[in-house]
């Protein structure tokens, strides 16, 4: 067994075995260090479903059948007032607004990439690269990689199925565990033929035989895409299911941490406050929670950050669901965040402030926001920012 299976081994006899902690042994970390943990949605999640931008009737005029209704005391499906101008998806109350309440959570609106190609695929190989634009085709290492190689010895792990690019190029070995992916519930040939029989000559055997044959008939390509804008990740009811063992990892032995949760991708049916979008905030919510909470007093040293690819278009599309767009909103949370608070530069939300008329702008690059982050959590130098993340200014948001 070499060194990178031991890791594997004894971190995965940790996550099943959370009693077990193994960090005197593997790592001298103490036990106040800072802790970073980058969350990743893939497949680009609505923004405008989560920050609600309630003070905007282009929002309304733009979501007949996805706007979340303005706050209302008496409504408990209207959004959660943040300040005057932003809501919060209800299904987060019990979850995300406790933190925001105590100022341990903060949103960041109108940020994301300066790459426009609207790609999965690309746009989330360029975030996780954090190289400039005009670097974006090398690909050699990854953001998260080369800030472990500025700390040193700091301990990193990824909680994906596969090392992310995020963490590839390091100089070191950096172990990976992959979470539990989600059963899925499907019919063979046989069973569909069997459940065919048990209705046939009664009155609901067209019924049966359209439900069983519904999965064929949805769109390929769509079904495809939303598939592999995942990246193999698991889903956000995974991943809450998952948060406290996590948890238990980052606090005994180590201090970076990369995790991504898929199924963001909505172009049908979205929902509000209800269906796959609000399920996939529910859990992810609780996950976050869950995670705060196995920390303990290892929050206060602790920061997440949530990110996605891209936002989603402004505007519902004609299936009920919303498209690849691109601004977004990130999410800072932890003990000692300054918290309870939009941050970042903003603007109102009308039509003419639109992207392209689709979209919103990014006014808040990523790799700006996030050295501003690390800055603060490591005090790293403008040196050291500069080989994380190549020609970016560090935004001072005082996010932490």
């Amino acid at each position: 067994m070499n060194r990178r299976q031991f890791l594997i081994a004894a971190a995965s006899a940790a996550v099943a075995m959370p009693g077990l902690s193994f960090s005197g042994r593997l790592f001298a970390a103490a036990a106040t260090a800072p802790r970073f943990l980058l969350v990743f949605l893939r497949g680009g999640y609505d923004c405008n479903n989560l920050l609600v931008p309630y003070a905007s009737d282009f929002y309304y005029e733009s979501r007949p059948t996805l706007a979340i209704a303005r706050p209302d005391a008496g409504n408990p499906d209207s959004a959660i007032a943040l300040d005057a101008h932003w809501g919060l998806n209800p299904v987060l109350r019990d979850s995300l607004y406790p933190l925001w309440q105590r100022r341990q959570l903060a949103f960041v609106p109108f940020a994301g990439t300066d790459d426009l190609s609207r790609s999965h695929f690309e746009t989330q190989n360029n975030i996780e690269s954090g190289e400039p634009t005009t670097q974006r085709d090398h690909f050699r290492s990854g953001f998260m990689a080369r800030l472990a190689g500025q700390l040193g010895a700091v301990p990193a792990i990824a909680f994906t199925r596969a090392l992310p690019l995020s963490f590839q190029g390091a100089g070191r070995d950096i172990p990976n565990i992959a979470l539990k992916a989600a059963p899925r519930a499907s019919f063979n040939a046989r069973q569909s033929a069997i459940l065919s029989g048990m209705y046939r000559g009664t009155g609901l055997a067209a019924a049966a035989a359209d439900g069983l044959a519904l999965p064929g008939t949805v769109s390929r390509e769509l079904h495809d895409e939303m598939v592999k804008a995942g990246g193999g990740a698991p889903g956000a009811g995974h991943f809450a299911a998952q948060t406290r063992r996590i948890a238990t990892l980052m606090r005994d032995s180590y201090r970076l941490g990369f995790v991504d949760v898929s199924g963001w991708d909505t172009h049908v049916s979205q929902g509000s406050v209800s269906g796959g979008l609000a399920d996939n905030l529910r859990h992810l919510g609780e996950g976050l929670a869950a995670y705060a909470e196995t920390l303990g007093d290892e929050w206060n040293n602790t920061t997440v950050v949530v990110l996605s690819e891209f936002g989603r278009t402004f505007r519902e599309n004609g299936d009920k669901g919303t498209d690849h767009g691109h601004g977004t909103v990130h999410w800072v949370l932890g003990g000692k965040v300054n918290g309870g608070r939009i941050a970042g530069e903003q603007v109102v939300v009308n039509a003419s402030s639109l992207l392209q008329n689709r979209d919103y702008p990014v006014l808040n690059n990523y790799r700006d926001v996030l050295g501003g982050v690390f800055r603060h959590v490591w005090g790293l130098s403008r040196g050291q920012l500069q080989a994380v993340f190549p020609q970016a200014r560090a935004n001072e948001l005082h996010l932490v």
